[in-house]
């Protein structure tokens, strides 16, 4: 799929330095880049359901263990 990405001078010369460092196409850095933050988004939801799940099972123990 076919998509033009406008760019400014700044944000050029980034995927240019990453593309030359990395040896791919500006193309792959900016692929890279979105499925990386895709990941990073999935994997903070996950900590926060998991984080919440604790607390509803763990929650009084833990304020118990605070006041001791």
């Amino acid at each position: 799929m076919a998509m033009t990405v406008r760019t400014d001078e700044e944000l050029d010369r980034a995927l240019t330095e990453l593309a030359q460092q990395e040896g791919v196409s500006k193309q792959e850095v900016i692929r890279r880049a979105v499925l990386e933050r895709r990941d990073r988004s999935a994997h903070r939801e996950r900590v926060s359901e998991s984080a919440k799940r604790v607390m509803e099972e763990w929650g009084p123990v833990l304020d118990r263990l605070g006041k001791a």
